[in-house]
């Protein structure tokens, strides 16, 4: 792989983190949530990206609502107001709110049967190379590639993404079968760090860069950087840095509009304690091996299953 700094020199490439340059920018160092409020930078995985499946083990008994928040159906909140319209059936039955359900149940929302995954089956999580050209949704009216038709298939349970990625921005893109996990990552009180590597046509004005990191008032509030550096190009094309602790709506594209520059290219190269891999390519999946998942689930003080078996060595999609 080549020199991270002889490639920022290259206008049309973007700036990667390699695997040990994982410090975020002084910036954002200086604002990173106190010890014990989310998990702390994890390295780069050393196996080559690729997908795998597994078996799952059978589970005990749980909340209706709950289980299938986990299995990825929806969200708590959801699963009870489904309930609640009598949209849920379980072994034929209208289902109750705060009923039970155990493994050889007979789950149906709007007649269809859904695939349940009980908590003490370990979740599964992958870094997904998202490229350009994706939608991170499973329902478009205009019918584009989605990125859950590249995603490993399962037998139960689905994916739920962890945030989402716009149509034409690429990168790290988490996703997991535990609907509580997702919703544990994405929650704005664990200040969960995202990176962007961004290029721009046109030069920043002078005052730019301070406004970026002072902050900019946007149409839905105020948003500001965490983070800034440059990170090479020449000429019209420019290359930064940056970084920030949410997640709105094309937020990093926004903010550089709101300056005076347009984001020709956008990038995730982090999220929280998780680092684009260099050598996983676009569209390419890594799922994390099952020790790394039980630390995961550990640091954000969730329940770590006993049962589980270990992902098969990832091959080549």
């Amino acid at each position: 792989m080549r020199n991270p700094r002889r490639r920022a020199a290259d206008s049309s490439r973007p700036p990667l983190p390699s695997a040990r340059s994982q410090r975020p920018p002084p910036e954002a160092s200086a604002r990173r949530p106190a010890k014990g409020a989310g998990p702390t930078a994890r390295g780069n995985p050393g196996e080559s990206p690729g997908r795998s499946r597994r078996q799952e083990p059978a589970g005990k008994p749980e909340r209706l609502h709950k289980l299938l928040a986990n299995s990825g159906i929806g969200s708590r909140r959801e699963m009870e107001e489904l309930i609640a319209a009598g949209r849920i059936l379980v072994n034929g039955e209208a289902a109750r709110v705060g009923q039970t359900v155990a493994p050889g149940d007979r789950v149906k929302i709007n007649g269809k049967l859904v695939p349940l995954r009980f908590s003490d089956r370990l979740p599964r999580v992958i870094l997904y190379h998202k490229p350009e050209g994706e939608i991170v949704s499973r329902n478009d009216p205009d019918h584009r590639p989605t990125v859950f038709t590249s995603l490993p298939r399962m037998a139960a349970g689905r994916w739920v993404a962890v945030g989402r990625l716009d149509f034409n921005t690429s990168g790290l893109l988490l996703l997991t079968t535990s609907g509580d996990l997702a919703n544990r990552l994405m929650h704005p009180r664990y200040q969960l760090l995202r990176e962007y590597a961004v290029r721009v046509l046109g030069e920043l004005p002078d005052d730019a860069r301070q406004r970026l990191l002072d902050g900019i008032e946007l149409e839905d509030g105020l948003a500001r950087f965490a983070g800034f550096q440059e990170a090479g190009g020449e000429g019209a094309n420019r290359w930064y840095r940056v970084s920030l602790f949410e997640g709105r709506n094309r937020e990093v594209r926004r903010m550089f509009e709101a300056v005076g520059v347009v984001v020709s290219r956008l990038i995730r190269v982090r999220y929280g304690p998780f680092l684009l891999p260099p050598g996983l390519k676009r569209g390419q999946v890594y799922e994390l091996p099952e020790a790394e998942v039980r630390k995961l689930l550990a640091e954000f003080g969730m329940t770590v299953p006993a049962s589980g078996h270990p992902p098969r060595r990832p091959r080549e999609s």
